[in-house]
């Protein structure tokens, strides 16, 4: 099944009309469990038969009237009443939790609250987590978001919520202590790699807003453009900041930064990269069932097409991020920057069930057009640039001829205005030195590219 950027209304053929939907993460009121989910506008009948004559063929009666017993043991011999919904309730989540980390049953107010946070606002203290050996990992905090504010980290590790142990709580319990009304305080203990002890965060709720697309210019004729998370207008948004910048005057060098960003709307990436590269396959999926095998492929639509490009990512670069620096990096578009990203990438389905209830279930996985899979692999840069904090060495600097007393002028240059480009360079590399070192790589593509045509 092949799919242009055009026809991306039929995605993953499973039971649910969402229209235009194909989300990397499942967001709880500013908190996400981080996971592939994939909603689109979708024809559900000829996959649900296929399934429902599968299920008939193979149902496990043996297994089933096991369950039955269970069931009926627990409803008349446990030492308090139970409620029978709630402990087939539990039995589903226990179905699910032996799948993989990614696939859940979601509550009714868990469903909606992953509709709104593909539009870009929401609830919460803004970080995107997993659950890792009964704690929870952050997998990025969110920019501009209480989290980051507070100082929450990727890689921290979430041991306690108000004191509170997570282990004996259970991921859905935690997600619900951390939502809260903005304004209200909620303190986070966390355990941070290189620390020995543990230390408490204090984050003040907010809501949410989330701009996708930020843009400004590195010196002359170098662009920065950072997407936080796909959402569904970032690839409309994209092109036209890139329009923007075009029409201000040739640029040299693009940086793209991804940095940090846990994924998103599915279209949204595949537009991002359509901006770049003009034919070719931007990234397809194989599952156990045919209707799950895609393939979304570039259109003419390119925005950018010759502009040297250095791509960053890190470890919280997740999903729809690695699905952009595979296929730009698959193309060739551009030079990939920084660390190994996070290796999210299997697709989730929303598979609808009554009282506005779902299934989030893995389905399928992603590849990038070389056929490289990019689950628990990841992307690996072409150039690995390290997070660096950069000290100043005292050493005595040598002294050069402008530092002599009565130097005679340049006679050609403002030495004010050098002056101030020297140190706007030395502030950005220890603002921050990925940066730094990708603006250098694109100064020396510009440099050598004179070289060549000279």
């Amino acid at each position: 099944m092949k799919f242009s950027l055009k026809l991306i209304n039929v995605i993953f053929s499973v039971g649910l009309r969402v229209t235009g939907l194909s989300v990397t993460g499942l967001a709880v009121t500013g908190i996400s469990v981080t996971g592939l989910g994939a909603i689109g506008e979708v024809q559900a009948a000829p996959l649900q038969e296929v399934v429902h004559q599968e299920t008939a063929k193979k149902l496990p009666l043996e297994e089933l009237r096991r369950f039955s017993e269970v069931f009926d043991r627990i409803k008349n011999s446990y030492v308090e009443p139970v409620d029978d919904a709630k402990v087939l309730e539990d039995a589903i989540r226990g179905m699910i939790a032996g799948l993989d980390p990614h696939s859940s049953y979601l509550e009714p107010e868990a469903f909606e609250e992953l509709q709104e946070h593909t539009s870009g606002e929401f609830g919460g203290v803004g970080i995107e987590i997993s659950l890792e050996d009964g704690f929870i990992r952050v997998i990025t905090p969110i920019d501009d978001t209480p989290a980051v504010k507070a100082g929450i980290k990727a890689g921290d590790l979430i041991t306690r919520i108000d004191n509170e142990p997570v282990k004996s709580m259970g991921l859905d319990d935690a997600i619900n202590r951390m939502r809260g009304k903005p304004g209200t305080e909620i303190i986070l203990t966390i355990l941070r790699e290189g620390e020995e002890k543990p230390r408490n965060i204090k984050v003040i709720r907010d809501v949410i807003k989330v701009t996708s697309i930020k843009h400004r210019m590195l010196g002359d004729q170098y662009a920065y453009i950072r997407i936080t998370q796909f959402q569904g207008n970032t690839g409309s948004d994209l092109k036209q900041v890139l329009h923007k910048i075009q029409s201000q005057g040739e640029i040299k060098g693009l940086v793209l930064d991804m940095r940090n960003n846990p994924g998103g709307v599915l279209q949204a990436a595949v537009e991002v990269v359509d901006a770049f590269i003009n034919k070719g396959m931007i990234v397809y999926t194989k599952g156990r069932l045919s209707s799950a095998d895609t393939e979304f492929l570039a259109t003419d639509d390119i925005v950018l097409a010759d502009v040297p490009m250095a791509v960053l990512i890190n470890g919280g670069s997740a999903s729809a991020s690695e699905i952009v620096a595979g296929a730009l990096q698959d193309h060739k578009r551009a030079v990939i920057m920084g660390t190994a990203s996070f290796g999210k990438g299997s697709v989730q389905t929303i598979l609808p069930l009554t009282d506005q209830r779902a299934l989030k279930l893995t389905t399928a996985r992603y590849f990038t057009p070389s056929g490289r899979s990019i689950q628990a692999q990841g992307i690996q840069p072409d150039v690995v640039v390290e997070e660096a904090e950069l000290k100043k060495l005292q050493v005595r600097a040598f002294p050069k001829e402008k530092d002599l007393s009565g130097h005679l002028f340049n006679g050609q240059v403002d030495e004010s205005e050098d002056a101030q480009l020297e140190d706007a360079g030395k502030g950005l590399a220890e603002r921050d030195y990925q940066l730094y070192e990708a603006l250098n790589l694109l100064k020396a593509v510009a440099i050598v590219g004179k070289v060549t045509s000279s």
